[in-house]
């Protein structure tokens, strides 16, 4: 939407052979996320179905409160951070996108591209080929596009948890609706969050030391989900238990958590990386969709403002490249606290309270929610 806003006739060519309808669980979409969709017109859409998340309240495994922490700030028509389905943000920016005319192709899983002399060539798994005068990797995690811009590009790395969730019904949780609730158990991380339908949205993350093989935790069945978390949560306070308990077993697909904390290349003259393929950070972070959306913003702006490809990519790399390294650093330093040891826990329940006090209104927290992108400001070589 914002390469077509910038005068650019693009064309989405997508690895799966349908619609993403039902794929995953839910994300935080940060109020710096929705301010970058509301620069091109396109909040309304994505927000209709998400409740307001302005914060967070963290406990321990006792139960005792440690802190609150925001997941972002006001805008100023009062709109603040949003918790959503992944399946309902799809289809909302994908609906969106086709009536503006974007012309999406499934089933075209990108196997190679080359580089000529006025444009790009890109090879699909079905044997296809598409051109173009650029070609933009919006990937992910384990990137296609980022390996052909750099065949030694660092592989993505692994968090030592693994993540999954789900929805309860009829399951009595304390906490502030539409404030999420997170919680260091003793074994593994929780976090619950109650929409307006009073349900519960909750997700677990896992400590795995290991890298699980590429698909192995995506094959183990939601009963067999279910009952190693309702073991993992036994002694917690909380309702780690009665959610998972609660909670239907075909949404609890897991994958282990992954991230590119820093990728040396970013683009050639006519191919580029973006959102998760070129940064992504960890959920813990609450941004993987929200700096996706900025990128995506600056980068139309880039190509519209600058003449070349070359440069703009260039450019593009150096408005973004700061900013999302340091959010992935702030949220891997989080990760290491979800699951230490007896001593970690008694040291981190002892300093976070103070932690939260003195960070939680730093100009460091406020820079990642006040960020705004200007579609009408000039981007300057």
């Amino acid at each position: 939407m914002a390469l077509r806003r910038a005068g650019i006739e693009p064309v989405v060519y997508e690895a799966y052979p349908g619609t993403a309808d039902g794929t995953g669980v839910f994300l935080t979409l940060a109020s710096n996320g929705i301010d970058a969709l509301r620069t091109i017109g396109a909040d309304k859409a994505a927000l209709e179905k998400g409740f307001p998340t302005p914060a967070i309240l963290l406990r321990s495994t006792t139960g005792k409160d440690l802190g609150r922490n925001r997941t972002g700030k006001e805008l100023a028509d009062g709109t603040t951070s949003q918790t959503v389905r992944r399946s309902d943000l799809y289809r909302a920016l994908h609906d969106e996108a086709a009536s503006r005319g974007v012309r999406i192709e499934h089933g075209k899983r990108l196997v190679g591209a080359r580089e000529t002399v006025d444009g790009v060539v890109a090879t699909f798994e079905d044997g296809t080929e598409a051109t173009g005068d650029i070609l933009v990797g919006a990937d992910g995690v384990h990137s296609t596009v980022r390996t052909v811009i750099d065949p030694a590009a660092p592989a993505p790395h692994y968090s030592g948890l693994v993540n999954l969730g789900g929805y309860a019904s009829g399951v009595e949780v304390d906490g502030e609706p539409g404030s999420y609730t997170m919680i260091f158990g003793k074994r593994a991380f929780f976090g619950y969050v109650v929409p307006p339908d009073g349900t519960v949205w909750w997700f677990a993350n896992l400590p795995r030391p290991d890298e699980p093989v590429r698909g192995e935790v995506e094959m183990v069945s939601g009963e067999d989900w279910q009952r190693r978390l309702a073991d993992l949560y036994a002694p917690d306070a909380g309702p780690g238990v009665a959610c998972v308990r609660a909670s239907d077993p075909a949404d609890m697909k897991a994958t282990p958590v992954h991230s590119v904390p820093r990728l040396p290349v970013w683009h050639t003259d006519r191919m580029v990386v973006i959102g998760d393929a070129a940064h992504a950070p960890t959920p813990t972070s609450g941004q993987g969709a929200s700096l996706s959306i900025e990128d995506a913003v600056v980068l139309a702006k880039c190509l519209r403002d600058l003449p070349t490809p070359a440069r703009a990519f260039a450019r593009f790399e150096e408005l973004r490249r700061p900013r999302v390294e340091a959010i992935i650093k702030a949220a891997a330093r989080i990760n290491s606290n979800k699951a230490p040891g007896p001593v970690g826990r008694m040291v981190r329940d002892a300093v976070l309270p103070l932690i939260l006090k003195l960070t939680s209104n730093s100009k460091a927290v406020m820079g990642v929610y006040d960020y705004h992108v200007d579609w009408d400001e000039p981007v300057k070589a």
